[in-house]
């Protein structure tokens, strides 16, 4: 009979622990859905063509908390979606630049312009940002 009260007893205690540990993790907001910090922004970046848009929507989705990029060749803009609890503009704009190509905000790195394709080479004083 002391033997099966014990066996409950240390059953009880097992089942209220595992219970006890599941209400913490309800309480972590990172899991709560909807509260991501989304936002939008749209910029302008040079650069000429297919490979340049590969790269520069390479360098956006990079950035953690990126979502989506998409560059628009002939508007010479980027629109980006990402979560601003984790990155900001700053950091799409300083993220294209490394790769080689000038945005708004922050001009290229002129060692990774150099690494471009020929194609790439675009014009340091073309107008970005074009509405069409």
């Amino acid at each position: 009979m002391k033997k099966i009260i014990l066996s409950l007893a240390i059953i009880a205690a097992i089942g209220f622990t595992a219970c006890k540990n599941d209400g913490k993790q309800i309480t972590d907001t990172t899991e709560i859905p909807g509260k991501i910090a989304k936002a939008d922004t749209t910029f302008g970046v040079r650069g000429n063509c297919g490979m340049c848009k590969s790269t520069i929507e390479k360098a956006a989705n990079a950035v953690d908390g990126v979502s989506s990029a998409i560059w628009n060749v002939d508007e010479k803009k980027i629109k980006v979606s990402f979560d601003e609890a984790k990155t900001d503009a700053m950091a799409i704009h300083n993220a294209i630049a490394a790769s080689g190509y000038d945005t708004e905000k922050v001009t290229g790195s002129e060692e990774a312009y150099k690494g471009l394709p020929a194609c790439c080479k675009y014009d340091h004083e073309m107008d970005m940002n074009l509405n069409n």
